[in-house]
């Protein structure tokens, strides 16, 4: 029985929409581009500033210990000089639910909330940040729960208990409804507000972006919405994109009926070896004696690899399924490549900055080479492509935007991009994962990414290397030496034209039931 459902792109668009009351005849009257986000908190002209990022982070806490509540912790001091947050992605686990929220967000960011010392009144769709909390969704934000799976999980709990099967499903009774929990959480959800206040609402909390067009007006501690699922923002001369990959990930169908076959038997092989693999977890937590002080942190991560291995399932079902159809969200791909040749057409733009969930490029053993890994490639690629087109200053050893980042696999990774024969070559890619859930290792291949080229005529494939990861953070040991160095990165940008970004990554490392807090050396990216 499958334990998570993703629901179709065209349903996720669709669904979205709705709730933001796409292109409302209200919105298009005001000039409203439900995409521009104004943070106005008066110092978003300065030319210096600091911002943290972290990114599947909503697990909730373990039963001996909070790696999530560590994190944010460690945080707090740096909400003095930072300005914002930015959220990669999966912000609460399993199926971002709002019955999680109040465990997996309020509880562990209550700093962050007007009214955070009383975290049990407040609503998951009434939170107002005092310190600015910019997000995307991930993957689990919209997964769906089948309900008879949730029920088994609910009933069977005590049993478990009893029987003394310890594997505990983080899930609730409800799943996100479709991103639904985190649109209401998150989003200037419009979809039924009554008619009589949609005026008066729009006039209170949007602005001037320029001369032509409004925003939406981030009002830290007043007003604290976002306005889209996928949106823009300018903060010192920087323009951010935020993407909502969930949404051009499909990886292409592998057809049983071309010479694709040999690729369907191998995906076949993998699931049956994914669904021993699951039954050997389950096989060992039933023998761990509850004398071992290392027990319960070992279910945990038995626990998580369960669910790492259901995402992979559910990888190989996008590729294998006889009614599954790649899809795109080309409409959003269209806006990121317009609004980006609009930055580099304005001289008052000096940078660029793109974050969301899935990365394009990453060497952590689950995701490296997953379908939805070059889906979210090749879809960026076609991007920034036409985008380098379009802007002659580009040219060939520069990328088009200064900054990738990204969550969805769980660690801290540093890459650059070699020459890869499109736009996203020379381009510095981030992904800050690692902010609360399990973590997972670094691929045994190595650090070098490479792709496959074209296949003679005797069969032999040549290779390009297309990127190397210059520092990798995540599981490291086995066992009792098992070493979880959990992270955030702190990014504080200079004030020049060319502006440069020093990323510092800080450490939350659980190592023999006990905590140890560092800092890694900056990294000075151009």
């Amino acid at each position: 029985m499958a334990s998570i459902l993703d629901p179709p792109i065209l349903t996720k668009v669709a669904k979205m929409k709705e709730r933001v009351c796409w292109q409302h005849p209200a919105l298009v009257e005001r000039h409203i581009d439900q995409t521009r986000l104004i943070i106005d908190d008066g110092r978003s002209d300065d030319a210096e500033f600091s911002f943290l990022v972290i990114g599947d982070s909503g697990s909730g806490p373990h039963t001996d210990h909070h790696p999530q509540r560590r994190i944010a912790e460690q945080m707090v001091p740096h909400l003095q000089d930072c300005r914002f947050l930015l959220h990669t992605g999966d912000v609460v686990y399993q199926v971002g639910s709002s019955e999680q929220y109040p465990e997996n967000f309020i509880q562990p960011y209550r700093e962050w909330l007007v009214g955070g010392d009383r975290t049990d009144q407040i609503a998951f769709d009434e939170m107002l940040f005092r310190f600015p909390f910019l997000a995307v969704p991930g993957n689990h934000d919209y997964y769906n729960l089948p309900r008879l799976y949730s029920a088994l999980v609910q009933v069977s709990r005590p049993i478990r208990q009893l029987l003394g099967l310890n594997l505990n499903p983080n899930v609730g009774w409800r799943g996100s409804g479709v991103g639904d929990a985190y649109a209401r959480a998150f989003l200037d959800y419009l979809k039924g507000m009554p008619a009589d206040q949609m005026a008066a609402h729009l006039d209170r909390h949007y602005g001037p972006w320029d001369d032509q067009t409004q925003g939406l007006r981030y009002q830290p501690g007043q007003f604290t919405r976002l306005p889209n699922r996928y949106y823009t923002f300018r903060y010192g001369g920087v323009d951010f994109f935020a993407l909502d990959s969930s949404t051009f990930n499909d990886p292409t169908l592998v057809s049983e009926n071309t010479s694709d076959s040999a690729q369907q038997r191998r995906l076949v092989a993998q699931r049956e070896t994914i669904q021993r693999q699951q039954q050997q977890i389950r096989d060992e937590a039933l023998h761990l004696q509850s004398t071992d002080p290392h027990a319960q942190e070992r279910l945990d991560d038995l626990q998580a690899k369960v669910e790492q291995l259901d995402e992979m399932l559910l990888d190989i079902d996008k590729q294998t399924h006889p009614n599954a159809t790649a899809l795109v969200d080309t409409e959003q791909l269209l806006w990121l490549r317009n609004a980006l040749i609009d930055s580099w057409q304005d001289p008052s733009a000096r940078g660029r900055i793109l974050f969301f969930h899935h990365p394009p490029y990453v060497t952590e053993v689950t995701k490296w080479a997953q379908g939805q890994t070059m889906a979210i490639r090749q879809n960026l690629r076609w991007v920034l492509d036409q985008v380098a087109e379009a802007v002659p200053e580009i040219g060939t050893h520069r990328a088009p935007v200064n900054l990738v980042l990204n969550g969805h696999a769980h660690c801290f990774e540093y890459l650059k991009t070699e020459d890869t024969g499109h736009a996203d070559s020379h381009m510095n890619c981030v992904v800050c994962g690692g902010s609360g859930l399990s973590l997972r290792r670094q691929r045994p291949e190595g650090t070098m990414l490479y792709e496959a080229l074209e296949t003679d005529a005797d069969g032999q494939t040549a290779f390009k290397l297309v990127a190397k990861s210059q520092l990798y953070t995540g599981l490291t040991g086995h066992k009792a030496e098992r070493r979880r160095p959990y992270s955030f990165v702190r990014i504080d940008v200079t004030g020049d034209e060319s502006p440069q970004f020093v990323l510092t990554p800080y450490i939350s490392e659980r190592f023999h039931q006990g905590w140890q807090e560092y800092a890694l050396d900056p990294l000075v990216l151009g």
